[in-house]
């Protein structure tokens, strides 16, 4: 009779299996299968009020969103936000793990620089940058004084308070996705990049042929990250802009807030939520279906 562990097979292999994975199945169901599902059963119904329960309406949540153009606004300010925050951030964050992976002169005292906006808190942060942003006598005034430029209200503008948003957030995520690539260039085996070298290859040649193929699992992994925060930033715009002005920095997480805990419309917030998770969720398909293919974890 066979002893080694792979030889038991059966019912009490399969049950202990299932147990090893009850627990992590139990808290995945609790906290993001069933909210979920009951966001999507409370977008039904229309907001209890405290002389009128709620009642059935089917999609007229749903149909109220397409004719809301708020709605329409800050999923469009999403979009220009996720644009304007994942590839640049991601880009930096790796030119910064490049440049402080090589032996340079205070190479950790550049890597704390680096890192040290993704420990500081997201309202610290906000407050930080309102001091930058402020018109006349911020810093980018200030150096715009230098040159007789004008003052400009930066976060009070339609046309710079999400790009003002934008700059925030590639500052604070950046040094964060630093530190994921650095530590994928230090699994790199260096005789990878001293063989491409011996072949005549250049710096770019070994980067873009060596070095960012076998980065690739940590760039998908940054990249779902990135995406994902993009669509969860809402400390920066309560204190920074509350969405102003005109809703020109409003995205879709802070328009949710609004509506279900300023307007007291939970109906229709977990009707805006349902469209929030059906994004994320074509994104999680696209990244399993597709990006995976495209890495090579080996």
């Amino acid at each position: 009779m066979s002893t080694h562990p792979l030889g038991n097979s059966g019912p009490r292999a399969a049950l202990h299996g299932w147990l090893l994975l009850l627990p992590a199945a139990v808290l995945l169901a609790a906290f993001t299968h069933y909210p979920a599902v009951a966001t999507f059963w409370h977008s039904l119904f229309s907001t209890p009020r405290p002389n009128r329960p709620a009642v059935f309406i089917g999609a007229e949540h749903y149909r109220d969103l397409l004719a809301d153009p708020i709605f329409w606004t800050a999923l469009n300010n999403n979009l220009i936000f996720a644009a304007g925050t994942i590839l640049p951030s991601i880009a930096l964050a790796l030119v910064m793990a490049l440049w402080v992976n090589e032996r340079i002169a205070g190479r950790g005292l550049l890597r704390l620089a680096y890192f040290t906006p993704t420990v500081l808190p997201m309202i610290a942060v906000a407050n930080i940058w309102l001091f930058f942003y402020t018109p006349d006598y911020g810093l980018f005034d200030q150096v715009r004084g230098l040159f007789g430029l004008p003052a400009h209200n930066w976060l009070g503008s339609t046309e710079t308070a999400l790009g003002a948003i934008i700059v925030v957030a590639v500052w604070k995520e950046a040094g964060f996705f630093m530190i994921f690539y650095l530590a994928a260039l230090q699994q790199i085996p260096p005789e990878l990049r001293e063989a491409a070298r011996l072949e005549g290859a250049s710096r770019w040649q070994a980067f873009w042929k060596v070095t960012f193929p076998l980065l690739m699992p940590t760039t998908l992994f940054v990249l779902i990250n990135a995406i994902i925060n993009a669509f969860r930033l809402i400390d920066h715009i309560f204190v920074m802009t509350r969405g102003g002005p005109d809703n020109a920095s409003s995205l879709l997480l802070y328009y949710i807030y609004e509506v279900g805990f300023r307007f007291w419309d939970q109906g229709y917030a977990a009707a805006l939520t349902m469209v929030l998770l059906a994004i994320l969720a074509v994104v999680a398909l696209f990244k399993f279906f597709w990006l995976e293919r495209k890495v090579h974890y080996q």
